[in-house]
């Protein structure tokens, strides 16, 4: 219990950082560091340099992985990574979170420079943490009720960090502004900087807990690996066959959630009118997630990942179609709110899990087995799946009029018709496809991973141990 808890704690700090830096970082920029209309092209510039530098990050993941895999030293392979990678990762954050010393207003474009710098750094070594964390799943166990267990429990822990600074993030920054002399609820710099510390230290405290209280199994089967050069890394999962079904009924997934969540609060503030309800959303999705998460193992053994995944799907899809009759409805929208992301924890295990597991087939396939890299593919797609519906977003609240200080009667009625396409029917579309890959083109079942382990050994005891 004390190892599942330890990798929660790690997966709790993980998505409180990841959260704080891809949904409220951009609200501070706007709201704290650059308020006047002479500094919209400051913001621009930052926005141009965060997209910039976080998609071509993107295609170094499995890199990343490929140098995790290499690594050797007395701690494993992954815990060096971890702890490096939140230290810096979390300094990183609240470098951020500053206006370094004034040089918004003092100087500017060493600003620029400065702050891409730090967060070019920072999202490197966050990715080699987040790499780490998730690849070291199939080091854990080779058992799938283990490997469940602490899958659930990370679940669980990322599930209360990236849903619980949803309802924090607002008192705390109050909270810190005020310890810093702002009164009337203001919120100031220094509130936001407060704030970031605190996740900071959240990120660096769960890394280091998993670091202590987590330890990787040796056996032949882990021991079976070799050096991964950069071309192979690509090559190593071109040939999981299995890797790649999941990893493409991942991504309509992933994709369709992420433009939907990202709209949500457009919906409240420009449909609804009631932009303080969007609370509600919080607190809501962190209950249900808990629940949703803890009933992950039963339902693994009475219906298997696959029944999962497929009616996961059915359920998100019951509460889009809530969503499109709730028009204005409050109680309906958050009706709706329940039942769309309920399924999300679930089917974010299924796909982990299934793709922890294509580590020994693709080990059986390609005779070398290769953690990281093939862990690697599922935050690459969260990023690319982040990265695509930023943009679309933007293009999106532009092209409707969900922009500024816009009120619910400023929107068209064609414009309404426009939003709910890209918020409710375009994904609708793009999960019924993902259903179907996953229930047709996904072979690799809980039974069908532990006749690959078995095999394994029995070919690993026949032949020298390679190392």
């Amino acid at each position: 219990m004390r190892k599942y808890l330890s990798y929660a704690f790690g997966a709790f700090g993980h998505d409180a950082f990841y959260n704080t830096l891809s949904i409220y970082f951009m609200m501070f920029v706007t709201s704290q560091l650059f308020t006047n209309s002479s500094d919209i092209k400051m913001v621009g510039f930052v926005t141009t340099l965060i997209v910039c530098i976080r998609v071509g990050e993107i295609m170094f993941d499995p890199v990343i992985g490929g140098v995790v895999d290499n690594t050797n030293t007395r701690w494993g392979k992954f815990k060096p990574w971890i702890m490096i990678g939140s230290i810096i990762a979390a300094t990183g954050l609240i470098l951020i979170f500053s206006d370094y010393w004034g040089l918004t207003t003092s100087n500017p474009i060493l600003y620029l420079i400065i702050f891409g710098i730090t967060f070019l750094i920072m999202d490197i070594f966050y990715s080699f943490s987040d790499i780490a964390f998730w690849s070291m799943l199939p080091a854990l166990s080779m058992k799938n009720k283990e490997r469940t267990m602490y899958g659930t429990f990370a679940r669980f822990g990322s599930t209360l960090g990236a849903q619980g600074v949803i309802i924090i993030i607002t008192p705390a920054i109050i909270l810190f502004s005020k310890l810093f002399g702002a009164k009337n609820g203001q919120q100031t710099q220094a509130g936001w900087l407060g704030y970031a510390c605190v996740v900071a230290v959240l990120c660096v405290g769960g890394a280091l807990l998993t670091c202590l209280n987590t330890h990787e199994q040796h056996n032949k089967i882990r021991s079976n690996t070799k050096h991964t050069g950069v071309i192979e890394v690509f090559k190593v999962i071109a040939r999981n066959d299995q890797l790649l079904w999941i990893a493409l009924a991942y991504f309509l997934f992933a994709f369709s959630y992420v433009v939907t969540n990202s709209l949500i609060m457009y919906y409240f503030r420009y449909r609804l009118g009631d932009a303080g309800a969007y609370t509600w959303v919080g607190v809501i999705t962190c209950i249900l997630g808990v629940i949703s998460v803890a009933l992950f193992p039963t339902l693994e053994i009475k219906i298997k990942r696959k029944a999962i995944f497929v009616g996961g799907i059915g359920l998100m899809l019951i509460g889009y179609i809530v969503f499109v009759l709730a028009g204005t409805n409050l109680y309906l929208v958050l009706l709706a709110v329940a039942l769309y992301f309920f399924p999300y924890p679930l089917i974010f295990l299924a796909t982990l899990m299934a793709i922890t597991d294509s580590v020994e087939y693709g080990q059986l396939l390609s005779g070398t087995r290769n953690e990281s890299v093939t862990l690697s593919v599922r935050p690459l797609i969260d990023k690319l799946a982040g990265a695509a519906s930023n943009g679309i977003v933007g293009i999106v609240a532009v092209m409707v009029g969900m922009t500024g200080n816009a009120k619910p009667s400023d929107i068209s009625a064609s414009g309404v018709q426009t939003f709910n396409s890209f918020m409710f029917y375009i994904p609708m579309v793009l999960l019924l496809i993902s259903g179907a890959i996953f229930f047709v083109k996904v072979k690799l079942s809980e039974q069908k991973h532990t006749e690959i382990v078995k095999k394994l050994e029995k070919k690993l005891d026949a032949e020298p141990v390679n190392s």
